[in-house]
């Protein structure tokens, strides 16, 4: 993609400061753009009093692939994570691990697509920032399968979810952000170019496995002690399901629940910490929310 023109519509707080490792680095503060608020249609309709849940959803676009979902506690303690593929399987996890309580959503999905045509205001600030990481973002817009309306939106508009960065959540508000779990890796691991773990033509199993080790270590590294993997048995079962893999299937069966749980830490993150969060773009032309700049 080509880098977006004229100005940059970035909303930001203190961004982490990461030094450049390739590339020419890029101004870490840009002008704040305007927002629409939302007013999304809620299932419960109730005041919710129990503890915050912070979920990650690695959202397949269409509903044949499989979904990642993962759900972390008031403390970002991993409580569960798996892989669904139905809207009802979704809706299932969600009740089981969240019902009655407020949440914060991170979805690796377009989640605000107003465009009929073209990409989004956010994936071409992904591509701006990112992309000399290998980490920008694929375009998207409502002339595409599965995007009118996107499967995020309407999963936000049935559970009651907001998705204007700018609401804040509390007392009976929950949210959801749309994130990019690369650009997030190349920040918070200080990656030089993300890892080929996935799959991609002429890269082989044995190139993959290495890179997945990395992103495990990487993931517990950073992420370990908040999510409490050390101490999780479905964490200990991907590690070993990863290490013993001989077909590219298995590496495929765990991916899109990990990504997930890479999703639900930067929801974490934009309930516990937001002041280092940066929202690329509007909710009026889309956006994507990362955990700081590579400067």
């Amino acid at each position: 993609m080509h880098p977006h023109a004229g100005k940059v519509p970035v909303r930001e707080g203190a961004a982490v400061r990461v030094q450049p490792i390739c590339g020419r680095p890029l101004p870490a503060r840009a002008r704040v753009g305007a927002a629409v608020f939302t007013d999304p249609v809620s299932r419960a309709g109730t005041v919710r009093d129990e503890p915050r849940r912070y979920v990650g959803l690695d959202l397949a676009w269409g509903r044949a692939a499989r979904t990642g979902v993962a759900v972390l506690d008031e403390r970002g303690r991993l409580v569960h994570s798996s892989s669904v593929r139905t809207d009802d399987e979704i809706d299932a996890v969600l009740d089981r691990h969240t019902g009655g309580r407020d949440v914060v959503v991170a979805v690796d999905a377009p989640l605000v697509v107003p465009n009929l045509t073209g990409r989004r205001l956010g994936e071409a600030l992904v591509t701006r920032h990112f992309g000399r990481f290998h980490a920008g973002a694929h375009p998207s817009n409502r002339g595409r399968p599965h995007m009118d309306p996107p499967r995020a939106e309407t999963l936000a508009r049935r559970h009651g979810w907001h998705v204007d960065p700018d609401v804040r959540p509390g007392r009976g508000v929950s949210v959801a952000v749309e994130v990019y779990p690369h650009p997030a890796m190349v920040v918070l691991f200080g990656l030089p170019c993300v890892l080929p773990y996935k799959a991609k033509q002429g890269r082989s199993l044995a190139v993959r496995q290495a890179a997945w080790a990395k992103f495990l270590d990487h993931v517990e590294d950073v992420m370990g002690d908040t999510l409490g993997l050390g101490d999780d048995a479905r964490w200990a079962a991907i590690r070993h399901e990863v290490a013993g893999a001989e077909r590219a299937a298995v590496l495929e069966r765990v991916e899109d629940e990990v990504d997930a749980i890479v999703c639900a830490y930067l929801a974490w993150l934009w309930g516990t910490q937001r002041e280092r969060m940066i929202v690329l773009g509007t909710v009026g032309e889309g956006y994507v929310v990362v955990p700081g700049l590579p400067t």
